[in-house]
């Protein structure tokens, strides 16, 4: 860590990233929600990890480590933070009881969303210090 700053610069640049990465997920994601929870998320968060992994790997997190070795890595942090996000949002939202003016469709769309953020704070941590740590 720089100067022993647990939260840097490369925070800012990820939120950045992460912002186009989320749009392009959340299109896909709702776009493909006819496929079910499940299927629209895992393939909405494997074009995201696409773009996030050039991205970051570069213009966030500057790794000097080889392609190959940073894929592996990276993939492995995806397909982690993805599981535990979405397997922990799904019951924490079964949970809550979903008021009777809101549809379902709307409901399972804020699980989703739910699940994004949880996502994106572990993928944040798992990516600076695992993924692509100096």
């Amino acid at each position: 860590m720089k100067g022993g700053k647990f939260l840097d610069a490369s925070v800012w640049k990820f939120l950045l990233v992460g912002v186009g990465n989320t749009l392009l997920s959340m299109v896909l994601m709702f776009a493909l929600e006819g496929l079910g929870y499940w299927p629209s998320t895992a393939i909405a968060y494997v074009a995201g990890a696409v773009m996030s992994f050039f991205l970051n790997r570069h213009f966030t997190f500057h790794s000097e480590e080889t392609a190959l070795r940073s894929a592996v890595k990276f993939a492995l942090n995806v397909a982690v933070c993805y599981l535990l996000a979405y397997g922990v949002a799904q019951p924490v939202m079964e949970l809550i009881p979903r008021p009777e003016f809101l549809p379902l469709i709307w409901w399972e769309r804020l699980t989703k969303l739910v699940g994004m953020g949880f996502y994106t704070v572990l993928n944040y941590f798992g990516q600076r210090f695992f993924a692509f740590r100096k």
